[in-house]
């Protein structure tokens, strides 16, 4: 009796087993998307800018509803959707640290850039720090990043300037890796615009001083 009472036991338990392992090799498997910097090739403007800068980016904030490993977007009622099994390959503060720091470094190739924080033994001229304000996609829209963007004199600990950009891009094709690439190209134009304001104040007499640069808006094109 105890026999067969142990045999029937045993035989739950393997079939248990046996049923869990099958259930986990049909569960569906998640996807993983990485934002990609710009190739050297890609570069159509480097800027010129004192040899031997260094410079710090980071920190980079994001919106709380974005600060998660999976996907977010939003349907035209407003509302988040959190996508299960499409997740970013790396927290997305430090992807877009990432992105930005290659691509300021094929766009200034004179200057060394690293990402925040570096080895405080580093001697870094200037800290570029970006608090992406608004962060939104649609997969069947555009993709819409807003971010207010400081660059500060790490010696005198003074803000040189502060910016606020925007930018618009196309989600195509209409699905996750889409929205990958289209966040991709907006940190590739405000890439460009850091660049742009790191070459101006290499050259600024007044840069030692620490004058403010001042707060404007620039609005990035809607592309295709």
């Amino acid at each position: 009796m105890r026999k067969s009472v142990l045999c029937c036991a045993i035989l739950v338990l393997f079939v248990s087993v046996l049923s869990g392992c099958l259930s986990l090799s049909n569960s569906p498997e998640p996807r993983f998307y990485t934002l990609k910097a710009m190739d050297k090739g890609q570069v159509s403007e480097k800027f010129d800018i004192d040899p031997g800068v260094i410079v710090s980016v980071g920190p980079i904030d994001i919106p709380d509803y974005q600060d998660r490993p999976q996907i977010v977007t939003m349907n035209k009622e407003g509302m988040l959707k959190f996508a299960q099994l499409d997740r970013w390959g790396e927290p997305l503060d430090s992807a877009i640290a990432r992105l930005i720091t290659g691509n300021l470094t094929a766009m200034i190739p004179a200057a060394d850039f690293y990402v925040y924080p570096c080895n405080f033994a580093i001697p870094v001229n200037y800290q570029v720090v970006v608090d992406v304000i608004q962060l939104d996609s649609r997969l069947d829209e555009d993709m819409l990043l807003v971010a207010q963007w400081s660059v500060i004199d790490v010696k005198s600990r003074k803000m040189l300037l502060t910016k606020r950009s925007e930018f618009r891009h196309s989600v195509n094709p209409h699905n996750y890796s889409g929205l990958a690439a289209a966040l991709s190209a907006s940190c590739d134009s405000l890439s460009r615009e850091i660049a742009a304001q790191l070459a101006e104040l290499s050259k600024d007499p007044n840069r030692e001083k620490g004058v403010p640069g001042g707060d404007t808006l620039t609005k990035g094109g809607k592309n295709g």
